[in-house]
């Protein structure tokens, strides 16, 4: 694993937001769901995530996630991405979201 400096980690905009509304996404080459996601102050943002194993379309709005938010927007097929889920892979890869543990302001940044 490389070490990185804490300039390099502060660089990283790890910020929280609520989902607003979960999307079937048949086009993704695999098993995704396009999310809306309210950011607060940073606005809302449209993103794709590979989680469609844990969860269901129903059960997503009103959950708040931790995503990256200040990498550059990425073409998924007809659909742009504008910050990345985060997430672990449980022991079969399947992907559980990252999460707090209590309701914070949208937009929150990781510190």
């Amino acid at each position: 694993m490389q070490e990185i400096s804490w300039d390099d980690f502060e660089k990283v905009e790890l910020r929280v937001g609520t989902i607003l509304e979960a999307f079937e996404f048949p086009e993704a080459r695999r098993p995704a769901y396009k999310v809306k996601v309210d950011f607060g102050e940073f606005g809302i943002k449209m993103s794709s995530a590979q989680i469609t194993k844990h969860y269901t379309l129903a059960e997503l709005p009103g959950r708040q996630i931790v995503a990256v938010t200040n990498f550059p927007k990425k073409q998924i097929g007809k659909f742009m991405s504008e910050f990345l889920v985060t997430g672990f892979a449980d022991e079969n890869g399947d992907i559980v979201l990252t999460a707090v543990e209590r309701k914070v302001p949208n937009g929150s940044k990781l510190i």
